[in-house]
C-alpha cells in the first residue's frame, strides 16, 4: 500500500463518498488513505477459485460470498480494508451496500507487496471483529493455506495445510476444500 498524502484526516465518511469517484481501491486507516496495487495473474485466480467454491456452498442460505471489490468496516478502531474474498452470515451487514462490519471468515491471497501487513496489523485489527471466526492466508508462491480459528479460549490458533493434505476445513462454514480446487489453473512462478 502506498500512502496517499492529504492536508488533513478524511473522516470515514468523507472517505467512502471519495472512494466512490476513484479508479482504483484505496484502504483507510485512522483517516489516512492507502492505494492498493494490482493484483497478479496467480492472486487473481486463487481468489476467483476460493470465491467460486464458497459461493456455491452457501447458495441458498443467509450467507454471502464477497470479492476483493467489498470493504470491511472495522468501526471501532477507524478502519476500512479490502479483503480478497469475505464471507458474512449477518442480516446487518445486508443493510450497507459499500462495506460490511460482521464477517465470519476471511481470507488473504498472499503477494510479496501484502505479505507482511496481512499477516501483521492487518490481522491483529481483524481480530477486533467479534464476528469473525477463521482468517485464512493462502500463499501464491506454493501450495499452502494458513487457517487461524478463534477457540472457546478467545485465542487464535493457526492450522497449516500444504501439498501434503489434500483437503482443508473451514469450520465457520463446515465446508471441506480441496488444495487442487483452490490452486485450479495457478501456474507458480
Amino acid at each position: 500500500m502506498v500512502a496517499i498524502s492529504k492536508s488533513s484526516p478524511l473522516t470515514p465518511e468523507e472517505y467512502l463518498e471519495w472512494e466512490k469517484e476513484q479508479e482504483i481501491k484505496h484502504e483507510y486507516i485512522a483517516g489516512e488513505i492507502y492505494a492498493m496495487a494490482g493484483a497478479s495473474d496467480t492472486h487473481v485466480t486463487i481468489a476467483l477459485n476460493i470465491a467460486s467454491l464458497l459461493r456455491n456452498h452457501v447458495r441458498g442460505s443467509n450467507c454471502r460470498v464477497y470479492i476483493s471489490d467489498m470493504k470491511v468496516r472495522l468501526e471501532d478502531l477507524n478502519r476500512f480494508y479490502y479483503p480478497d474474498v469475505l464471507v458474512t452470515c449477518d442480516q446487518r451487514d445486508q443493510e450497507t451496500n459499500n462495506y460490511k462490519c460482521y464477517p465470519k471468515l476471511i481470507i488473504e491471497v498472499l503477494s510479496d507487496s501484502t505479505e507482511a501487513f496481512d499477516r501483521g496489523d492487518k490481522f491483529i485489527d481483524y481480530q477486533n471483529l467479534e464476528s469473525l471466526e477463521e482468517y485464512v492466508l493462502i500463499n501464491s508462491k506454493l501450495k499452502r493455506v494458513e487457517c487461524f480459528r478463534i477457540n472457546k479460549q478467545g485465542l487464535w490458533v493457526l492450522e497449516v495445510y500444504h501439498e501434503k493434505n489434500q483437503n482443508f476445513l473451514l469450520k465457520s462454514l463446515n465446508f471441506e476444500i480441496s488444495l487442487i480446487d483452490i490452486y485450479e489453473d495457478v501456474v507458480f512462478n
